[in-house]
């Protein structure tokens, strides 16, 4: 029977550490147990059915089971439901009352990366998958300027895309980002973040940037971007030593000692750069949460990791932090008109709030349309092809409401995301990132 419906909880949502080094935790017949439990109470609630795949997934096997109930589900058909949640948190952040302090102590991305975790021990993950989430030496290979510009080309090719999707997994229609020649790292060389500091309540004015895989790899121009305003707002910057990925591909991937070492390559250089003196941030929102949440629940006794969390800054963050003591600059040259933007997953569930909205909305004559769905990439689960139609569903909303704002401008503080937008809207306009409309909005 499915678990009856109570009343939830009206407290704020609580994320208990994850036990993952206990043995237990990839007991295969345990998981079992409890994501039957889970998905009883889900079947009993279906609040979250307009999230992302995993819940329709859930609730079709369920409706067309012989019972009508989670019971009536084969246990191997759960693997279904797993390999759609590429752990955005909404569910547990936004929308579930069953969430700790609740005592049916529901959280489901937390339950989902264990599923993921006990596949991946088991052997039950794919070449390409771990390929895909293999950040630093994808980017290492291809950031090479004759192999990027190679990539590139080859990327653009349909017969290419096409054997590629035969080979690999990779749809033949899905975006694909482009590598760039010279990465951040090249472009950003000159930073040593000399200048005096103006510390606030809760900033220190000087600012170290992790570069990302991503930014540093591929859209460089952003991190350009994001040095030049915050110079122009009196910040110094410089980028952090090093910094291998995150961690959080191969997080959702379920490869949890892989995500330990991505930790101790980054973490102790972040907390010297603290101990120095310096904020933290970074222009992807999936690796500012890495540091904001995931490592915390993940290595909850380690105090640099600690140390790392209180000083991790969204960008849009520290500029209204700046802004509420007067040290944001307003001295706008443009106005943006109108920007609809989509709120990345990652963004919102760090619990800071519309920031990214509330610094374009100082812009005069801007008007900031919030488009608070999801967009369905998720780093690659877009890319590949058992998921990519299920990805272009879950843009069509995010789509449809930039076409009905008639924007001037659109784009999401994950540029992959943006990006993904782009390649639905099919209009021939290409995504802003805030940070690049920030930039321009000053005149720099």
């Amino acid at each position: 029977m499915a678990a009856p419906i109570r009343e939830g909880s009206l407290d704020a949502p609580t994320r208990h550490p994850l036990d993952w080094l206990n043995a237990d935790f990839y007991r295969r017949d345990f998981l079992d147990q409890e994501l039957e439990r889970v998905f009883s109470i889900c079947h009993g609630c279906r609040r979250c059915v307009s999230l992302c795949q995993a819940f329709p997934t859930l609730f079709a096997l369920v409706d067309e089971s012989p019972t009508q109930e989670v019971d009536g589900v084969k246990i191997a058909d759960f693997d279904k439901v797993v390999d759609h949640c590429y752990l955005c948190d909404l569910c547990a952040m936004t929308k579930c009352p069953y969430v700790p302090p609740h005592p049916w102590n529901v959280d489901f991305p937390h339950l989902m990366l264990r599923a993921k975790a006990v596949k991946y021990r088991e052997g039950d993950t794919k070449l390409r998958d771990r390929i895909l989430t293999s950040t630093d030496r994808v980017g290492s290979l291809a950031g090479i300027p004759v192999v990027a510009e190679t990539i590139n080309a080859v990327n653009r090719l349909k017969p290419a895309r096409q054997a590629l999707q035969a080979v690999a997994g990779i749809h033949a229609e899905a975006w694909l980002p482009d590598f760039a020649s010279r990465p951040l790292r090249k472009r950003l060389k000159h930073l040593d973040g000399a200048g005096p500091a103006r510390a606030t309540e809760r900033t220190r004015g000087r600012v170290a940037l992790f570069a990302t895989c991503y930014m540093n790899r591929n859209e460089p121009g952003i991190g350009e971007d994001f040095a030049a305003v915050f110079a122009h707002n009196d910040i110094p910057v410089r980028l952090a030593e090093k910094e291998r990925c995150c961690g959080m591909p191969k997080m959702e991937l379920g490869h949890l000692e892989a995500v330990r070492r991505a930790k101790e390559a980054n973490i102790p250089g972040l907390a010297r750069l603290v101990d120095a003196g310096w904020d933290l941030t970074a222009l992807i929102p999936s690796c500012v949460l890495m540091f904001k949440q995931e490592l915390p629940l993940l290595f909850p006794g380690d105090p640099e990791v600690m140390k790392v969390k209180a000083a991790f800054f969204d960008p849009f963050e520290y500029l209204m932090l700046r802004h509420r003591e007067g040290l944001l600059k307003t001295d706008f040259q443009r106005s943006l008109g109108k920007v609809a933007y989509q709120a990345s997953c990652h963004q919102r569930v760090q619990n800071i709030g519309p920031k990214t909205k509330e610094v374009l909305a100082l812009v005069p004559g801007t008007e900031v349309e919030v488009i608070e769905r999801c967009s369905g990439h998720d780093g690659t689960y877009a890319v590949k092809t058992e998921f990519h139609p299920s990805a272009m569903k879950i843009v069509q909303p995010v789509v449809g409401r930039i076409r009905q704002a008639g924007a001037d401008h659109y784009g999401s503080d994950c540029a992959m995301a943006g990006h993904h937008i782009g390649h639905a809207l099919a209009d021939g306009r290409p995504p802003e990132h805030p940070m690049t409309l920030l930039r321009l909005a000053y005149g720099l």
